[in-house]
């Protein structure tokens, strides 16, 4: 069951004493994700106990997004829930731009240069600043970073889980 959600942020804190929670987003959609009347469900990050809540109203916080849930009125109701995962399932998948792809998808794709040289699998996504970086674990369990920009990934085949690259130099 919890392969077919999706995480999109994780419950770092409450804030006031009206229940709202201080979510750390794990989302590019966050205006959607937590849009008035959203079921999201809290995923507990060992037990895997779900619970349902719907979003009553949410606001940007710094680096975080205050979120309100129907169902909680005050503190005491929601602080059980810090350190707790918030999911969306997987039918809830916003349609993305050509070119751009689910942290889900890129992760486990298989690794090929452009003359087919096999270099390994997709471990990590890091997020470093002005490009992603695709962690990428070769057989002999050393780690290769992929800038993702145009010079570097020629073809993403996400249904084959299949990458190919161009090899700049530097990069090995």
């Amino acid at each position: 069951m919890s392969d077919s959600l999706l995480t999109i942020g994780k419950i770092v804190n409450t804030h006031g004493i009206r229940g709202e929670l201080k979510v750390l987003l794990s989302t590019d959609f966050p205006e959607v994700r937590f849009a008035q009347g959203n079921a999201l469900l809290f995923v507990h990050p060992e037990t895997k106990q779900q619970v349902k809540a719907t979003v009553e109203h949410a606001r940007p916080s710094k680096q975080t997004y205050l979120v309100k849930f129907k169902e909680y009125g005050n503190i005491n109701e929601v602080e059980k829930y810090k350190g707790w995962d918030l999911k969306v399932t997987k039918d809830q998948t916003i349609e993305l731009p050509e070119n751009e792809y689910y942290f889900h998808e890129i992760i486990g794709c298989r690794v090929v240069t452009e003359e087919g040289e096999e270099l390994g699998v997709i471990d990590e996504i890091l997020r470093p600043g002005a490009n992603d970086v695709w962690v990428v674990k070769t057989p002999a369990r050393k780690q290769i970073l992929l800038p993702v920009i145009d010079d570097v990934v020629l073809d993403v085949n996400v249904k084959d889980k299949l990458v190919k690259v161009h090899l700049m130099e530097g990069l090995l």
